[in-house]
């Protein structure tokens, strides 16, 4: 019986590790929620910006999608934001974002006048000079982010922030912006390949372990 369990436990190491790893990737691509808003609206929008690599990222760029407006952005200590045709880019004053951390950038955009997916191509600037592009298709290594553009109801107010239900002012409450924060955490996107993988490696776990109990019995 003991030597069985060391067995499973044997099994459950590469299962951790592939754990792990899924909770990584997942959390590791740069998005921008909420995930759906209305046409026409003028949203509250949050950028959320993980630093992969063991060196800072500092700076990020953002395309704005086709159709949509930037209108304005919260300040944030220790970044400098530049405004250039349909690009914003946040470019960090000190350290920037350092390995092990993640930085969310919150800003308002008028959402276009038709219903449809938008996309956030965002470009990720790290110390060392490297870029990395979160301009790919859904399912690739760097996606950018999606945003569905549904049609509003008749007598939608379009200055109304869908994520926070709040008018629309030049600042917001405290309540509000803790409730983007957890709209946030809700509108991540991950690729589908990391659930693919997380289920090949439960299945695998699961055929070795049901192998070693066929084995002891005979």
């Amino acid at each position: 019986m003991n030597k069985l369990l060391r067995k499973l436990l044997t099994l459950a190491a590469p299962m951790a590790a592939a754990l792990s790893l899924f909770a990584a990737v997942a959390s590791a691509h740069v998005t921008v929620s909420p995930a759906e808003s209305t046409t026409g609206a003028w949203e509250t929008y949050t950028l959320k910006v993980p630093s992969e690599k063991d060196i800072a990222t500092t700076q990020i760029d953002l395309r704005m999608p086709e159709g949509a407006e930037f209108k304005q952005y919260e300040a944030v200590p220790g970044w400098t934001v530049t405004v250039e045709g349909n690009k914003i880019s946040w470019i960090a004053s000190g350290d920037g974002i350092l390995a092990g951390q993640f930085q969310r950038f919150t800003f308002t955009a008028k959402n276009p006048d038709t219903a449809g997916d938008i996309a956030w191509d965002a470009y990720q600037h790290y110390a060392d000079g490297s870029l990395v592009q979160w301009s790919g298709e859904e399912g690739s290594d760097t996606p950018h982010s999606i945003t569905e553009i549904v049609q509003a109801a008749a007598g939608d107010d379009s200055h109304s922030h869908r994520g926070t239900g709040a008018a629309h002012s030049g600042s917001m409450t405290m309540d509000e912006h803790e409730a983007i924060m957890e709209n946030a955490e809700k509108s991540g996107n991950t690729s589908p390949m990391v659930y693919i993988t997380l289920g090949i490696s439960l299945l695998a776990f699961l055929l070795s372990a049901v192998a070693l109990l066929r084995g002891k019995k005979e």
